[in-house]
């Protein structure tokens, strides 16, 4: 199919669409999608130009988004106040550098507001933002697989961050956060039923594997370019994860108390509990923030998993991994 500023209804009609918590998503170029994310990747692909000090935050869907969007906007910022260069720019206003008030923006916004996803908040928008307005160094995430990014995002200087996740907790995790969307009369979607397309590979910007080594091996062909990062790390050694993200990132810390502040301000604990994350609403999805956090334990799917279902997902990822030189922390 021949590329185009956007997907029209007969475009969307000759994909295959599976139906995902019975919401409909279609496949393109071999990944699935919901239809207003296929029309914001077109629209990114289109008028998307990358910098060379552009910074992109990548992951599939519940991998660690929301910790990293935070880590990265408060890396960039200390960085800024160090050294006193521009802090990030993102599309919601904020005084953080503002001398007369000593805040942090985490407080008054979910990390989701300062560091926008281009294909759910950006690209959606009507009309669209004017990015290329934007200050340096701007910072953006996506979950789309890296074959579907502007060519500009591969080709010119600019950084991209992924992370990933064990596939188990990846997959209850989403099964809980799926839920959220489903009223009480629904009740949770079956598990068994979410087991099988996470499996089949039908999930938001699934296959989940395809997606996983797609950015895997671009991080072993150009590791200047494109940091790996695995959720089990962050937990295990958030003090040395943070501070190789931060050097990746062009920003390294000049003392250890700035990255152990950073890891404090965007630890799992203090975000949920911040007021703005218990009581406030994403716009863009209508889900409350508090969704977006849960109990970020590695291992947690030992609570939810089959033993047959942790079996065949062993299997599968020892599968899909295979000869690759990627293993998680399962």
């Amino acid at each position: 199919m021949a590329e185009s500023s956007e997907f029209s209804k007969s475009m969307l009609d000759q994909l295959p669409i599976e139906s995902f918590w019975d919401i409909p998503l279609y496949q393109w170029e071999g990944f699935w999608y919901r239809s207003y994310h296929l029309q914001a990747t077109m629209a990114l692909r289109s008028h998307f130009s990358a910098r060379h000090d552009d910074i992109i935050l990548t992951s599939p869907m519940k991998t660690g988004t929301t910790w990293l969007k935070a880590l990265c906007f408060s890396i960039v910022n200390a960085a800024a106040r160090r050294n006193k260069t521009p802090a990030a720019e993102t599309l919601a206003k904020t005084d953080e550098d503002d001398p007369r008030r000593h805040r942090d923006p985490l407080v008054e916004n979910h990390p989701a507001v300062y560091v926008q996803t281009l294909e759910v908040q950006v690209f959606t928008s009507n009309p669209l933002p004017d990015v290329a307005a934007m200050k340096s160094p701007r910072l953006f995430h996506t979950h789309l697989p890296y074959t579907a990014l502007p060519d500009s995002i591969k080709t010119s200087d600019c950084k991209l961050v992924y992370i990933a996740r064990n596939p188990k907790d990846t997959l209850v995790s989403m099964w809980h956060f799926f839920n959220k969307l489903r009223t009480p009369q629904q009740g949770p979607y079956p598990l068994e039923k979410a087991f099988e397309l996470f499996a089949d590979g039908v999930s938001h910007f699934g296959p989940f594997f395809d997606h996983v080594l797609q950015y895997w091996n671009q991080s072993l062909k150009a590791p200047d370019k494109v940091l790996f990062l695995k959720y089990e790390d962050l937990k295990r050694d958030p003090i040395g994860e943070v501070k190789k993200l931060a050097s990746f990132m062009g920003k390294p810390f000049a003392h250890d108390t700035e990255v152990e502040d950073v890891v404090w301000r965007c630890s799992l604990e203090r975000l949920k509990n911040l007021e703005v994350n218990k009581n406030g609403v994403d716009p863009w999805v209508g889900m409350h923030n508090s969704s977006f956090f849960r109990t970020g334990i590695v291992g947690d799917w030992k609570n939810t998993l089959s033993d047959e279902m942790s079996q065949r997902l062993d299997r599968l990822t020892e599968s899909k991994l295979k000869g690759s030189g990627l293993r998680f922390e399962i």
